[in-house]
């Protein structure tokens, strides 16, 4: 069919709809469809015989029928050689049928991951009442906690020994006590895109003697 044939060679223009082996992914066409895609929209237009057939004219405006539009991208003339509207792969899909490993808008949630939490504690063995500040409602109290701090009583461990009361530079490497949060974010701005190892104890609260071989550190 003509019309089939123009309406696929207008979508493959868009490598957003682009698949496996040069095909046309339905299930993004369609979405792209419900959203009224400007670009999807610009592309239908400009061709005389798709603007015909999914446009109505009124009053000097162009008014796009998403649901014909929509019924034809899944008819069974859209899916060559094909009885089913399902991608020849097994997965998770959502309500569209889009795959979930192929969408850009899943995300990892988990209590709290909108607060940041103050450590109180001023020695390891000590206990004290987690507070956390939500990002939105308590923007003051996060942004101090975020702010870069002062790093104090810096050493400096060589092979004679150790130094104190020094000023440390960025061909040192670091070892931070204290808490991991506040340390990160104070580093962030100086050495951000430079860093290749963050090391985090999480579970004996003691200096990591990284020059010990025999001490696994993974």
């Amino acid at each position: 069919m003509k019309f089939i044939e123009e309406l696929k060679k207008v979508l493959k223009l868009d490598e957003r709809f682009i698949g496996e082996n040069n095909q046309i992914v339905r299930t993004k066409v369609a979405d792209a469809a419900r959203g009224i895609d400007g670009l999807l929209m610009k592309s239908l237009l400009q061709n005389d015989l798709l603007r015909e057939s999914f446009f109505s004219k009124v009053d000097d405006i162009y008014v796009f029928d998403k649901m014909k539009f929509i019924w034809v991208i899944e008819s069974k003339e859209f899916l060559p050689d094909s009885y089913t509207l399902y991608k020849n792969k097994i997965g998770l899909v959502d309500n569209h049928n889009n795959f979930i490993s192929e969408q850009q808008d899943v995300t990892l949630a988990w209590p709290y991951k909108d607060c940041v939490l103050e450590g109180a504690q001023t020695k390891e063995n000590q206990k004290s009442e987690e507070v956390f500040y939500n990002e939105v409602l308590a923007p003051d109290q996060v942004n101090r906690l975020l702010a870069p701090k002062v790093l104090g009583k810096a050493k400096r461990y060589t092979a004679n020994g150790v130094e104190k009361n020094i000023i440390f530079n960025d061909n040192d490497n670091l070892i931070i006590k204290g808490n991991n949060l506040l340390g990160l974010s104070t580093l962030l701005e100086r050495f951000a895109g430079q860093v290749q190892l963050i090391y985090i104890e999480m579970i004996i609260p003691k200096l990591i003697q990284f020059n010990d071989y025999k001490r696994a550190v993974a």
